[in-house]
């Protein structure tokens, strides 16, 4: 009984999850067509409408349909929390499949690299690099790889030195398998169950930092609709307007949990044992 549970337990939260990833990417893209509302339109006569027929989830202080924002809102931060979680994957991974791979002066400039990034707080440091390189999609996206790189660079190259003394890498080695030979047709694939953990844990935290810095207003232009930046326009109207904060705080609980149900069933799937540290 036991057993079988430990089974459907992981399949049932990736299932879960998946299902909540894939109908939030699915509104993403046809919600627009489907709402039928543009987002930046306000009707001032209609400011403060709580949610009813006309307006699922009710309207802002300049009237504007809080369902067509928070989609559009949705755009924003799953494509932005995706592609900061791309970048930060692809320089750590490489970077530690390298320090790995290499020794000497070259390993301790990749590993220096890892320790100096990770001594600063991330939230700040993103605050400096936002505040240099200005506003915007791609900068927030940069800024957000480059700082969290570190997080895949560090695992990797602990699993790759690992995988490098295990004596199926050793016999590679020894039949003339060269360095990208082995990175590539032995270590990466040992390495993609934990990959697939870490973009899971990894997406939610990059979606929890977007909307950290579109609150402070340091990453969406202001009135864009990021979720961001409909928590800090719901602050002044808290009361009078309750919905203005939970549409967007809702949202972006929703995604995380959708995001950490995949994690979790990914973690439980590739250590049954459930001793995994990479949450």
């Amino acid at each position: 009984m036991n057993r079988a549970l430990s089974r459907f337990v992981p399949r049932f939260e990736l299932a879960l999850g998946g299902l909540l990833v894939g109908a939030l990417a699915l509104l993403g893209v046809a919600g627009k067509a489907w709402v039928g509302l543009d987002p930046m339109e306000g009707n001032l006569m209609a400011r403060f409408t709580p949610p009813d027929a006309a307006n699922l989830l009710g309207t802002d202080n300049l009237g504007r349909d809080l369902f067509a924002r928070v989609l559009a809102g949705l755009r924003w931060s799953l494509s932005a929390a995706l592609l900061a979680t791309s970048a930060a994957a692809i320089i750590g991974t490489s970077l530690g499949l390298l320090a790995a791979e290499t020794e000497g002066w070259l390993r301790r400039l990749v590993l220096g690299s890892i320790d100096l990034v990770l001594a600063f707080p991330g939230l700040v440091a993103a605050i400096v690099v936002i505040a240099v390189v200005g506003q915007g999609f791609w900068p927030l996206v940069l800024t957000l790889g480059l700082l969290s790189w570190p997080v895949f660079a560090r695992v990797v190259y602990a699993e790759s030195l690992k995988l490098l003394a295990q004596n199926y890498v050793l016999a590679a080695r020894l039949s003339g398998a060269g360095s990208a030979a082995v990175l590539i047709g032995h270590l990466l694939p040992a390495l993609k169950g934990t990959l697939a953990v870490m973009l899971a844990f990894h997406f939610a935290d990059m979606l929890i930092a977007e909307s950290a810095l579109s609150f402070l207003g340091l990453a969406a232009p202001l009135g864009e609709p990021t979720w961001g930046n409909m928590l800090a326009e719901s602050r002044p109207h808290l009361f009078r307007a309750p919905w203005m904060l939970f549409v967007p705080a809702g949202a972006i609980v929703l995604v995380v949990v959708a995001a950490n149900l995949v994690g979790d069933g990914l973690a439980r799937t590739v250590d049954p044992s459930g001793q995994t540290s990479l949450k």
